[in-house]
């Protein structure tokens, strides 16, 4: 089988990509190798890839039309698994169009190639961040998300909604995973458990946001890998008895939560990356963040019941993988 894995010089989209090589698929990984972050750790992630003829990567951007028309002629995709986009609640507040371009133009143009090639099944990376300020606890697929808090929110749930029309015009095939704060090895240097490893173990003061008084549902990225690949084996059939709601239809679509269902006090995941540092962190408590939200927490028995979903990974387990990665690839 081939697939395309966009986003493969990414967190989620590296993992991926390995975990398919492995298993013998060709895959043809694409991603535009942005300095959004470091753009040496997005290299080092490909260099995992290196050496696999089973792999081939393009440096491209989504949002260029002319590439993936040229990416169309040369390679024929049985699925397509969309990790690629611009990241980043805070960094869509000061750089809007880099939404615009990467998770709508580009979102479009990865719709029209899986259109094209009649592929079976599109799996595509939401967020959980489209639940914006809903204070039901917790987050299920079947609640409203109308009322982003960031144009990123807004531009993951614009993809639902593209999604689900080129399902009905098309019956195409398509997954939305609404991802819910992934950590691990290998991790983004935006999100908040790099930031307080690299902050603690260098004697430097973290940044406590609303006070510390914030819930996350951190989710290990082998559990996630995991889950994704088994969406990708069960793609979504047109019926007519299925309801519409916000995660389903009666068209080939759907939606679902991957998280752990086990939301972390903030403080009590800084006290698991103290464990594992060895360190004590030095604490500046500051108010909520524009765009941020206070808790996240998954609802994921949809997808459990859809696919045997089991995220497995204690938290300090992970915390301690993550440093221990974290100390051998920059110290």
């Amino acid at each position: 089988m081939k697939l395309l894995v966009s986003g493969a010089a990414g967190f989620i989209g590296n993992e991926l990509a390995l975990r398919l090589t492995d298993q013998g698929h060709e895959v043809v990984g694409i991603d535009n190798l942005n300095d959004y972050y470091d753009v040496n750790l997005k290299k080092a992630r490909l260099a995992r890839l290196e050496g696999r003829k089973n792999f081939t990567f393009i440096k491209m951007g989504i949002e260029d039309r002319q590439a993936i028309d040229e990416l169309s002629k040369k390679h024929q995709f049985t699925r397509i698994l969309h990790l690629a986009a611009q990241a980043g609640v805070r960094y869509s507040i000061e750089n809007p169009n880099a939404y615009i371009d990467a998770n709508l133009v580009g979102f479009g143009n990865i719709l029209e190639l899986a259109r094209q090639q009649k592929v079976e099944h599109l799996v595509y990376a939401s967020s959980s961040s489209v639940y914006g300020e809903n204070e039901k606890q917790p987050f299920s697929e079947h609640d409203p998300v109308d009322h982003p808090v960031s144009l990123y929110a807004a531009t993951k749930k614009a993809n639902e909604v593209m999604a689900h029309s080129y399902s009905h015009l098309y019956n195409l095939p398509t997954t939305g995973l609404r991802f819910f704060t992934v950590y691990g090895p290998w991790g983004r240097p935006d999100m908040a458990p790099f930031l307080f490893t690299k902050a603690i173990l260098n004697g430097e003061p973290i940044k406590v946001f609303n006070h510390g008084n914030m819930q996350r549902d951190f989710t290990y990225i082998d559990d996630i890998a995991t889950g994704v690949l088994q969406c990708a084996d069960r793609p979504p059939t047109s019926t007519e008895t299925t309801q519409n709601t916000p995660a389903s239809s009666k068209a080939p679509y759907q939606v679902f939560n991957i998280g752990n269902s086990k939301p972390v006090k903030l403080m009590d995941f800084i006290a698991a990356i103290e464990a594992a540092a060895g360190k004590p962190a030095k604490k500046r408590f500051m108010g909520m963040q524009p765009g941020d939200v206070p808790i996240t927490y998954a609802d994921t028995s949809r997808l459990q019941q859809a696919t045997g979903y089991q995220p497995a990974t204690q938290l300090q387990y992970g915390v301690d993988k993550f440093i221990a990665w974290y100390r051998k690839f920059y110290i």
